[in-house]
């Protein structure tokens, strides 16, 4: 697969503008009535990665990171700073942030996810790319060890128990993560006079399914 993971520098994608974007298919019947209808299941998050550029040595950086991943050729890892715990962000990650799902007895792989919930209603994100060390996990409302209870797959997002949680477990986890993305251009135009009259690039990055 064409991802590298490697996380573009978080003291850079600080500050930067983006965040989901849907897509929904609307038809306008002739009794004025809509039909909605998405053919995305989840969400697409989209950052400019220009503005976090505060000097000609970040531009340096910039320009050699997507020099590394050839433009779009290959993805990346990216900070979002406005979502990239599983708690609120003023907090620190606890095995009990998140449910994952339920023990069935057989099952010993569980996929990290995030719930945002609005009243009754949740949308579940898939997290695929956890941080090294953030990841704490529980079951049952007891907390386990790394390594000794379950091990953790930083590509996939992915948890790995050495015995099956039994049936109707609850097994919550708690982390950090990145969110998969790419270059949204293959060319990068700067320059030094219009950076110091306050211009920074435009550096699309885009999420990628992975």
């Amino acid at each position: 697969m064409n991802f590298h993971e490697e996380r573009f520098p978080p003291n850079l994608s600080f500050g930067s503008i983006g965040g989901p974007e849907r897509r929904t298919e609307i038809v306008t019947l002739a009794n004025g009535f809509e039909e909605r209808n998405t053919p995305w299941a989840h969400s697409r998050r989209r950052y400019d990665a220009g503005v976090g550029m505060r000097s000609l040595d970040d531009v340096e950086v910039l320009i050699a990171f997507f020099e590394s991943r050839r433009g779009q050729l290959f993805g990346f890892r990216w900070k979002d700073w406005s979502d990239f715990k599983s708690c609120l962000p003023t907090n620190d990650p606890h095995y009990s942030d998140q449910l994952i799902d339920w023990g069935d007895g057989v099952r010993t792989e569980f996929q990290l996810t995030k719930r945002y919930k609005s009243g009754v209603h949740e949308y579940v994100r898939p997290i695929q790319k956890p941080v090294l060390g953030s990841v704490k996990v529980g079951i049952q409302g007891s907390a386990l060890v790394e390594t000794i209870h379950y091990d953790v797959d930083l590509e996939a997002g992915i948890i790995t128990f050495g015995t099956a949680p039994d049936i109707g477990a609850e097994v919550t986890a708690g982390f950090e993560f990145d969110v998969p993305v790419r270059f949204d251009t293959d060319r990068i135009q700067t320059s030094v006079s219009s950076f110091k009259a306050g211009d920074v690039p435009n550096v699309p990055v885009v999420e990628v399914r992975v």
